[in-house]
């Protein structure tokens, strides 16, 4: 064997190891290029993982304000519709708001107190289902009103004096989703306007007529004279015509003092009135007011009012001999005692036959009477002696009664 021959399979040996080495070298180092990837893959991951976590959370906390904000909002909305709300159930004037189809939507108390109606019994009813005319007619009408005033008639027979706005109802859009009636009662407004006329009026005739009344006084007297003379000397046959003659005298006396009454400038001595008192010590006076006529006295015994005790009294003995008038055949004669602001409300109802409509607003006037044998002063001085003392009297009644209603100023 040749030396070359000797050392082939120790060459092919360490070529082989070579080989190995290689292969092994190359494999480690594709191991490690491989581990170098995985590394930076897990690490593209990781960083989109982390990202993906980071913007969740931050999702997560806008979401959070954002409910936060919202409850805010309705919050804010909340309180804007109750601040509405009670600036509405607040203001004095009525507010009742209608939808296209005129049916009620909402009143606030105003409108409640003002007509009598529970809102409860108003919601989604037609406007002819619950006013009567005028106003169903004016709503109807969907005409607007500016200043408009009507005399509305309650159901329990109360009449109202309303000045009244109706309007159409607009969105924030300025669409037209219905109407919406404002109206406040004038009622005390018009009895005051009323009757400081029929005040005036009464000042002028009084001025005038008192110097008349003066002037027949002064005949009357002597007539009364000459009619006691003839009396102590007439025939027995005569005496009945001269005794109604005296009495025919005494009644125009009456008449004559209840007018000069009426006439003369009221001077008030103001005092502190018990009101139960004065009203009991009235009723005891008048005979009219027996066992048929049932007195109710809804007066607390501490109500005390200001006033002129001797002209208080005489203002109050007419309304109740008024009522005993209307009254013939037994009823109930009712007082009460209510506050109003800072006057004291005293009404006096009896359950006699009313007084008709049409004549309601005659009634204070002088000489007028529909009693045969009235004087027509009684109620007109009732109604000067309370408007003396800066008070009102204003008169309701139907078929079932009358009410006469008075306000003093409170003690």
């Amino acid at each position: 064997m040749s030396p070359e021959l000797a050392y082939l399979p120790l060459f092919i040996f360490l070529i082989v190891i070579f080989i190995f080495f290689y292969l092994f070298r190359t494999f480690l180092k594709f191991n490690r290029e491989k581990k170098k990837i995985e590394r930076k893959d897990a690490s593209d991951v990781g960083f989109v993982v982390d990202t993906f976590h980071e913007l969740v959370s931050k999702l997560k906390e806008k979401e959070k304000e954002l409910e936060a904000l919202k409850k805010l909002a309705e919050q804010r909305a909340g309180d804007v519709e109750s601040y509405n709300r009670n600036i509405l159930q607040s203001v004095p004037s009525g507010v009742i708001s209608f939808d296209r189809d005129l049916r009620i939507k909402s009143m606030n108390a105003s409108a409640e107190k003002i007509l009598g109606i529970e809102a409860a019994d108003a919601i989604e009813r037609n406007c002819e289902e619950l006013f009567k005319n005028p106003i169903a007619k004016l709503v109807k009408e969907r005409n607007p009103i500016e200043r408009g005033e009507v005399q509305y008639k309650l159901p329990d027979g109360r009449e109202l004096w309303l000045g009244l706005t109706f309007s159409p109802l607009r969105d924030s859009e300025g669409k037209e989703i219905g109407n919406i009636l404002v109206f406040t009662d004038l009622t005390e407004l018009k009895a005051f306007e009323s009757q400081a006329e029929l005040r005036k009026r009464l000042s002028s005739l009084g001025e005038m007529s008192a110097g008349i009344a003066h002037e027949l006084r002064n005949p009357l007297g002597v007539i009364a004279g000459y009619t006691k003379l003839l009396s102590r000397k007439a025939d027995a046959a005569l005496i009945p015509t001269v005794e109604a003659i005296s009495r025919e005298i005494e009644v125009m006396d009456r008449i004559i003092s209840d007018f000069l009454s009426f006439a003369r400038p009221v001077e008030l001595t103001l005092s502190k009135i018990n009101l139960s008192e004065i009203i009991s010590s009235c009723v005891s006076s008048i005979a009219g007011v027996s066992g048929n006529i049932e007195v109710l006295l809804d007066i607390d015994k501490s109500v005390f009012i200001s006033g002129d005790e001797i002209l208080l009294r005489q203002a109050f003995t007419n309304l109740i001999q008024n009522a005993a008038d209307a009254m013939k055949d037994g009823g109930k004669l009712t007082f009460r005692y209510a506050k109003a602001g800072g006057y004291a409300e005293i009404t006096v109802s009896d359950t006699g036959h009313g007084i008709p409509e049409g004549i309601r607003d005659k009634i204070f006037l002088p000489f007028y009477t529909t009693k045969e044998k009235g004087t027509g002063l009684g109620l007109a001085i009732v109604h000067k002696i309370i408007m003396s003392h800066a008070g009102t009297i204003r008169v309701d009644s139907t078929f079932s009664g009358t009410t006469f209603r008075l306000k003093l100023p409170k003690g």
